[in-house]
């Protein structure tokens, strides 16, 4: 078995090679530009939305209760009225990339030990 030690280069050179090229290719092909749609009134949307003070998260609506739930006439009836979504809430203020970018990379890092090994 060879020591990791040994590893620490290439390991290191691969997670960065990696990081660096799959960035450019997020920047440089915009793939995900239209992954979201704006909202026909976004700013009424916006207010409506900021006097419940939704903590950060993922919701669904309408949500049920339970799998038992999904049978009954209220959910049905809320799902056929609508408006049916999934939303992420996030905290207002400026987006930081950051730890997001540290968790890429620390990703990337684990993978080439995994790699490195194999």
């Amino acid at each position: 078995m060879v020591p990791v030690t040994s590893l620490l280069l290439p390991i290191v050179v691969s997670a960065v090679i990696v990081f660096v090229v799959s960035s450019v290719m997020h920047m440089a092909l915009k793939y995900h530009a239209n992954d979201y749609r704006a909202l026909p009134d976004e700013t009424g949307v916006m207010e409506a939305l900021a006097k419940f003070n939704i903590p950060p998260g993922d919701y669904g609506v309408p949500k049920p209760a339970n799998m038992a739930a999904m049978s009954s006439p209220e959910y049905k009836a809320k799902r056929s009225k609508g408006p049916v979504f999934i939303a992420t809430f996030m905290k207002p203020g400026v987006m930081n990339m950051g730890p997001s970018l540290m968790n890429w990379f620390v990703y990337s890092l684990v993978v080439s030990v995994i790699a490195g090994y194999v």
